[in-house]
């Protein structure tokens, strides 16, 4: 069991996935700081336990001993009852004291962004912004961040291990939890919650960056997508906007407004594809828009009837919307 506890500490202090043990936000390490309170305690008891066991194998075998009357009684009341009773009050304090600071979220200023949860993959707006985006959101450090959360579908859950505690995502309501971060990085997200065959292919990042970055960042989503530099890309527009793709997906500033796929107008620059399926590249690009579901399947996307003469074309156009 030690090693056990032990091999997860370090686990999450090693720094090779998220981990609510290595936070990067004040929600976070709140949490971070609970486990760690209860991972000593623990501890603690365990150590006590065993100099208990070893005491009493050692001199049980001691006829001579003796043990004056009452001392077994006092032993129990203060070891077995008052002591636990003094570290569940600790931790309940503890606990109640943290509840309330997770609760204490950003003022009316605060930037607001909603996240809606698909089946499989995770829709991104900001409040008083008309653009959207796809399994990607933009935070300025050192600042907290509203997020209100909802579901399209199933039951989801929004988790960012390095940053705040997962919330859920129910069906009919609107919730709402923060992010905030002490240091610019990226932090991949999660949905925590199975919701289907793809659960774990529903990732997410989040971006924490200097305050005039995110603003850019907020710029650039109201903005029509970029346009076509090239005769390849101007071909990939084209092919786009006359095939199914723009039924399903939106292209700022083009005839596409599709609203049953994600928004591509930034998908040049997204980290993955198929939320976390698969990296970014032309050649998983390729692939996907061909036959997705050999990529992620049970997804929404058939296989796109695309001329194989059109497909480089398509995918240059779609890997310029940065």
């Amino acid at each position: 069991m030690v090693a056990l506890g032990i091999g997860l500490a370090l686990a999450g202090c090693a720094g090779g996935g998220p981990s609510a043990l290595d936070p990067a936000g004040t929600g976070a390490a709140r949490v971070a700081n609970l486990w760690w309170l209860l991972f000593w305690i623990s501890m603690a008891v365990f150590a006590e336990v065993m100099v208990l066991l070893t005491w009493a194998l050692v001199f049980r075998r001691k006829q001579r001993v003796r043990v004056r009357h009452g001392q077994p009684l006092r032993f129990v009341i203060v070891a077995g009852a008052g002591i636990p009773l003094v570290i569940l009050v600790v931790i309940y304090a503890v606990g109640l004291r943290d509840l309330a600071a997770l609760g204490d979220g950003p003022g009316p200023e605060a930037p607001t962004i909603e996240v809606t949860g698909h089946k499989w993959w995770w829709e991104v707006r900001v409040q008083g912004v008309d653009g959207a985006t796809a399994n990607e959101l933009h935070i300025p450090v050192g600042e907290k961040v509203r997020v209100r959360l909802r579901t399209a579908d199933v039951l989801h859950s929004f988790w960012v291990p390095q940053l705040m505690p997962k919330t859920d995502l129910i069906a009919g309501e609107v919730r709402e939890t923060w992010l905030h971060a002490e240091r610019a990085g990226s932090y991949r997200g999660q949905c925590a919650e199975y919701c289907g065959t793809q659960h774990a292919h529903m990732a997410f990042l989040v971006v924490a960056e200097p305050r005039h970055d995110f603003d850019a960042w907020l710029a650039r989503l109201g903005e029509p997508a970029k346009q076509p530099q090239t005769d390849a890309q101007r071909r990939g527009q084209q092919t786009f906007v006359q095939s199914s793709c723009a039924g399903c997906h939106a292209v700022r500033g083009t005839g596409a407004n599709g609203r049953i796929g994600p928004d591509l107008s930034d998908v040049g620059s997204r980290w993955s594809i198929g939320a976390g399926a698969v990296p970014n590249d032309g050649g998983h690009l390729g692939g996907w828009i061909a036959n997705s579901q050999t990529v992620k399947p049970g997804n929404y996307m058939p296989p796109q009837q695309v001329a194989a003469g059109q497909l480089p074309d398509l995918i240059a156009y779609l890997q310029s919307l940065k």
